[in-house]
């Protein structure tokens, strides 16, 4: 009893020279304080799904983004990656149960008896050779007293919601500069149909230059000048055609699509081109959509699980275990009750002095939380800025869109009237030159700029966080439930 009493004493000693240490520190992580909406917002925006801001009725952004959301490199290894968190976190789980090990052994052994001396009572034999039996069943199980497993494996969970919405992040991403690509290509057909409908009109000019000189009623260089503006149609056409190659090698590394695939789908029938107005937004929809974001938060999670898991370091370890076997040095019987055998301990084990180990890797915890909340601060106030940017840019490509509309129908009719003019004999060639110039190049403009606002949008889309971080969820990838 006396003994029992000094071995109780001995471990409340223990366990209370690891306690004086205290609680983890207390690192401060205050809400960041978002503003009241977004300054480049429109002011009274209608409410619809921000996937209108993508090209959801284009088929070939249809079917590629579908085949990369399937096969695309980086989405498969972003779904790895989350089955490795997955995986840590089963391993969490599985350290706070008890482990039993089973075992099975034959031992033969082999002695010099002369070791023993010659001096030995009569009758009295050793046995030179001798065979041992043994089969054990054995246990052991840490009952987490303190928490430090449980610690462990919250932050184990967080980092694999972390994982899961890093997933989230890079399907957001590809879809959006699928989107990019997929308006590149459109607005590369718009701008390409505006320069030959150009081309097609200074032709007509060199024809109509053509007849007057062999008529004798204007000099060559009518014809010269007019053939001038065709040449300068053409040039920008050949420029245009440096584009598309680019434009079908990003969508091969966006989806890993063979080229031919990523053609036959960009080739398809491209519906009606419309900018609808962008949807508002408040700042604080993006903590709940944007997925860097909420990885962001749950790394914070993550840090915060392992500063409670380090200062648990500060704390005795209890570790109970057993063992029940069978242990024979005949075979025949091993299974007799004589052959059982069997043990039951407890550990402790707590530090006494440590010369600040576990102070330091304590400090090391709190600034890896330090850390987790700055980058968790950055990326709120990063998504607020590229937020803001696209809503400025949408303003501002729609107010291009319309000023370019406008200037093209204008210098059109310019033109128009400048044709009519001469073969009136009321104006001059050089006019209807410089009217024809002033046309073809407002074409092309009011064509890139509709392919800018489509853009615009598509970055608004990303920059609000999509549809949301469940809104398209990986099917390769294991829930983070399970």
């Amino acid at each position: 009893m006396t003994r029992t009493r000094f071995l109780l004493s001995a471990s409340l000693g223990l366990a209370l020279s690891a306690c004086v240490a205290g609680p983890p520190p207390e690192i401060a992580t205050p809400a960041p304080v978002l503003p009241q909406g977004f300054s480049y917002a429109p002011s009274a925006g209608e409410a619809r799904s921000l996937e209108t801001l993508l090209p959801v009725s284009d088929p070939a952004f249809v079917a590629l983004s579908d085949k990369a959301m399937r096969d695309a490199p980086s989405v498969l290894e972003a779904a790895a990656r989350v089955d490795r968190a997955l995986a840590d976190l089963s391993g969490a789980k599985a350290r706070r149960l008890p482990q039993v090990n089973g075992d099975a052994s034959v031992v033969g052994t082999r002695i010099n008896p002369n070791q023993f001396g010659s001096n030995l009572p009569g009758g009295f034999g050793i046995d030179a050779e001798q065979v041992s039996y043994g089969a054990n069943i054995s246990a052991a199980w840490d009952p987490d007293i303190f928490g430090r497993l449980s610690a462990q494996q919250r932050a184990a969970a967080s980092l694999a919601k972390a994982a899961d919405a890093d997933g989230a992040a890079v399907r957001l991403s590809l879809t959006a500069e699928i989107a990019a690509a997929v308006i590149d290509w459109r607005t590369l057909a718009e701008r390409r149909q505006a320069l030959q409908e150009d081309v097609v009109a200074a032709e007509s000019l060199v024809t109509l230059s053509e007849i007057r000189e062999r008529a004798g009623i204007a000099p060559g260089f009518d014809r010269v000048r007019a053939e001038t503006t065709a040449e300068a149609s053409r040039s920008r056409l050949a420029v245009l055609a440096q584009e598309e190659p680019r434009i079908v090698g990003r969508l091969i590394t966006l989806t890993a699509l063979p080229a031919s695939e990523v053609r036959a789908a960009l080739n398809s029938d491209a519906p009606a081109s419309a900018t609808l107005p962008a949807p508002t937004s408040m700042p604080s929809q993006l903590l709940r959509n944007r997925p860097d974001v909420l990885a962001a938060s749950e790394r914070l999670a993550a840090a915060d699980a392992s500063l409670a898991a380090t200062a648990a370091n500060r704390f005795p370890q209890f570790t109970l275990s057993a063992a029940l076997g069978l242990l024979s040095f005949d075979l025949d019987g091993l299974f007799d009750s004589d052959a059982i055998v069997g043990s039951a301990a407890g550990s402790l084990l707590a530090p006494i002095f440590d010369f600040g180990r576990i102070e330091a890797q304590i400090d090391g915890a709190a600034a890896d939380k330090r850390i987790a909340f700055q980058a968790y601060r950055g990326r709120v106030f990063a998504a607020l800025g590229e937020a803001e940017t696209a809503y400025g840019l949408v303003a501002a490509a729609d107010r291009e869109l319309t000023v370019t509309g406008r200037e093209r129908d204008s210098a059109e009719r310019a033109a128009r009237l400048a044709e009519v003019r001469f073969r009136a004999g009321l104006a001059n060639f050089l006019t209807v030159l410089d009217a024809r110039r002033a046309a073809d190049a407002s074409g092309e403009r009011a064509a890139a700029a509709r392919g800018r606002a489509a853009r615009a949008r598509v970055l608004l889309w990303q920059a609000l966080g999509g549809n949301g971080v469940n809104a398209d969820p990986q099917p390769t990838t294991r829930s983070i439930s399970q």
